[in-house]
């Protein structure tokens, strides 16, 4: 397949993730949440999960983005359904060095769909966007009690 045409296949998931997100919503009974923010350009996450049994069963999100935002957002909620907790914070971990390109031999192939963005790393200013969804699941997977504390995405990958 020629590069242009695997662009433009790339380009036609992510649109579609974003015109038809899904788990866009939210849940019944809820074990973790959270809201974030990313200051830089004004998208907003509210993210729920119910997890039992040390598996995510569930997961939703609602809030307004830019189509990197939202199509991220619902590549990661498809990618961790099912998962432990700790399997997803690894996801997490992956998809953080994958945006950044850091790490050009990284196996992205645990992020199902969202392995697509990993173009976002030639585009900086868009890094916070692809991140804020994974970074509102780690947050809120970590929390103590199950609530995430609320803020904005500041830096562009953990350490």
């Amino acid at each position: 397949m020629a590069l242009s045409s695997l662009d433009n296949l790339y380009r036609q998931v992510i649109l579609d993730h974003s015109a038809h997100p899904h788990h866009h919503g939210h849940l019944q009974q809820v074990t973790n949440e959270i809201e974030m923010r990313n200051p830089t350009c004004g998208d907003v996450i509210q993210l729920e999960v119910a997890v039992s049994n040390d598996k995510i069963n569930d997961i939703a999100f609602s809030g307004d983005g830019c189509t990197i935002s939202q199509a991220s957002a619902s590549m990661m909620t498809d990618a961790v359904i099912g998962n432990t907790p700790a399997q997803a914070e690894e996801m997490v971990q992956v998809f953080s060095k994958m945006i950044i390109g850091d790490q050009p031999n990284l196996d992205t192939k645990i992020l199902e769909d969202a392995s697509v963005l990993n173009g976002v790393a030639k585009f900086p200013a868009r890094i916070k966007c692809a991140a804020l969804a994974w970074k509102a699941l780690n947050n809120a997977l970590t929390s103590n009690d199950g609530k995430g504390k609320a803020g904005q995405i500041v830096e562009h990958h953990d350490n």
